[in-house]
């Protein structure tokens, strides 16, 4: 009997370290080098050529994983990688591999301070310039757009669908006129007095007024932003907002946080949402500066689309409601086989 217990015991034992030693396998490849000489922590500067000459954008690997492989499109437009840092805590975990990248113009990259640069279809053709320097195809790659990055995730889809296994638009309407009412139906909510004062600030042009921020952070952005005090908003987060190209934002996005009236104003991709042929997640949040209720209807129109709806987040969901966000996300991306 005795002899019995212990084969079973070693039995157990060896099943365990079976599993340990397949584990720690499976968490080396992810962490693997992929090249040898001197390890720069996976950065890789891109050159990239446009109608006015070449440049240079920065991007960073981190982990590595042959089937799933995620680029990040920033907000703003005109914000750095950097509020994506969250992720860390997140991914890994599932062995998802993920790339940072500052588009022309913002973060690391090369800033040419020029506004013809900004422009939504030489920053598709940027993006599909970076996928490929970075050896990402249908057998793997993943893009998330998350906010502007929405926008310009969804136009490169639609241009180069047979480059994408999956796409995520993350907290972005597929029309700025739909965004713009339902800009209007958040503005009605406000303090009547404080609207007030906002427009007329806004009539005036005089958006460097300190009042101008003043009121809009506990009014707006402490409410459909980021659901935090302002003075415990994440470093990442605050880190990227301190690299704003403030040139890029007004010239694409405009000045006002209440719709978009720059180069972006009239882009509507409503009717198209139907070619997005690849597996796809919108994620929508209750308090968001994006319509939820649209952004699911987004969701219905394309043919293998999923939706994720954050209860308690808002723009920056990622954040006020991670857990959702997260979890959401990397089932998503997971399960696409």
């Amino acid at each position: 009997m005795k002899a019995l217990v212990y084969s079973f015991v070693l039995a157990l034992v060896f099943v365990g370290c079976n599993r340990q030693a397949e584990t720690k396998s499976e968490t080396s490849e992810y962490f693997s080098r992929t090249s040898s000489g001197i390890q720069n922590g996976n950065v890789k500067v891109i050159d990239i050529s446009t109608p006015k000459g070449n440049f240079k954008v920065w991007t960073k690997r981190f982990g590595n994983n042959p089937k799933m492989k995620l680029l990040l499109l920033n907000g703003g437009p005109g914000m750095s990688h950097e509020y994506f840092e969250c992720i860390e805590n997140f991914l890994p975990e599932k062995e998802i591999e993920f790339i940072y990248y500052d588009q022309l113009g913002t973060g690391f990259s090369d800033n040419p301070k020029d506004t013809a640069f900004w422009d939504l279809a030489r920053y598709v053709e940027e993006v599909e310039q970076v996928r490929k320097a970075l050896n990402l195809d249908k057998s793997n790659f993943f893009l998330l757009g998350h906010s502007w990055g929405g926008i310009l995730a969804t136009e490169y889809a639609l241009k180069y669908p047979n480059e994408l296994k999956g796409l995520i638009i993350s907290n972005m309407m597929a029309s700025a006129p739909e965004y713009g009412k339902y800009s209007e139906v958040l503005a009605k909510g406000m303090n009547p007095d404080v609207l007030k004062r906002i427009r007329d600030i806004e009539a005036r042009k005089d958006f460097e007024n300190p009042e101008y921020m003043k009121l809009l952070i506990p009014n707006f952005y402490e409410k459909h932003i980021l659901r935090l005090p302002f003075d415990k908003w994440p470093e990442p987060v605050t880190r990227a907002f301190s690299r704003l190209n403030a040139s890029l934002y007004v010239t694409m996005q405009g000045p006002s946080e209440f719709g978009i009236s720059g180069r972006l104003e009239k882009w509507d991709r409503s009717n198209d949402l139907k070619n997005l042929k690849m597996p796809t997640l919108v994620i929508g949040a209750k308090y968001d500066t994006m319509d939820p209720k649209y952004m699911e209807w987004m969701s219905q129109q394309i043919p293998d689309g999923h939706y994720l709806y954050c209860t308690n987040g808002s723009h920056m969901s990622l954040y006020d409601d991670q857990k959702t966000y997260m979890d959401g996300l990397t089932k998503f991306i997971t399960s696409v086989k």
